[in-house]
Parts: structure tokens; C-alpha cells; sequence
């Protein structure tokens, strides 16, 4: 695999980061919550958190609150490949279950982006 010799090629470490078709991908939201409605978001996103796990293709989630801007939330999600985002849990219906959960939180709508571990 291409990311495994060139990795080892230039002394890095990236194989856990690695599944059976290249680097995994990492989903990237800043989620803005409106100020005071932290606590009912977080209660929602536990109950959300299961849907987007038994996705094909989830490998991980991180939910963080700023310390700076407490109704600021960076949500990380680590999926096997883009496809497994952008089509399979998007187009789902549990995507509906999800939306219902959580969009009404945000505002404005969150940007999400999609990242490739180089190093």
C-alpha cells in the first residue's frame, strides 16, 4: 500500500491511522449551539451518539466544548472511507433520526469538512 512504503520511507507512523482501502478520514464540525441550550445538546447528542455509531464505515467520535466560547462544540468522526459519510450515513434514514436530534441546536449550520491524515 502506497501510504504504508512512503510512510516508512520517511520514518513516519501513520499505520493505525490506516484501513484495508488507505487512510481513514476524518469528518471535521465546529457546531455552534445556541447559548443556553448546551446541556439539552449534549443530552441529545448521547442519545444521537448510537445512530451514527452502527453506521458501516464509523470508526470513532469525539464531541469537545470550548473552553473559550462554551457554546462552541468540535465534533471529530473518524469513518473507514468518504463514501461511508457523505453517502451511507447521509442518505440513511437513521440520518433523519439524527437531524431530528440535533440540527435544531445549531445556528448557524455547522460547516463540515473532510481530512486526510498526512503525517
Amino acid at each position: 500500500m502506497w501510504w504504508s512504503e512512503h510512510s516508512r520511507a520517511h520514518g513516519w507512523h501513520i499505520e493505525d491511522s490506516l484501513c484495508e482501502t488507505g487512510p481513514m478520514i476524518t469528518e471535521h464540525a465546529l457546531l455552534p449551539v445556541r447559548p443556553g441550550l448546551e446541556s439539552e445538546f449534549e443530552l441529545a447528542f448521547s442519545k444521537a451518539n448510537p445512530i451514527i455509531a452502527s453506521m458501516p464505515g464509523f470508526r470513532k467520535l469525539s464531541l469537545s466544548r470550548s473552553l473559550e466560547s462554551p457554546s462552541m462544540y468540535l465534533l471529530l468522526v473518524e469513518w473507514e472511507q468518504l463514501e461511508d459519510h457523505t453517502v451511507g450515513f447521509r442518505q440513511s434514514e437513521q440520518y433523519e433520526t439524527w437531524r431530528a436530534l440535533l440540527h435544531h441546536f445549531y445556528e448557524p449550520f455547522p460547516v463540515v469538512e473532510h481530512y486526510r491524515s498526512v503525517l
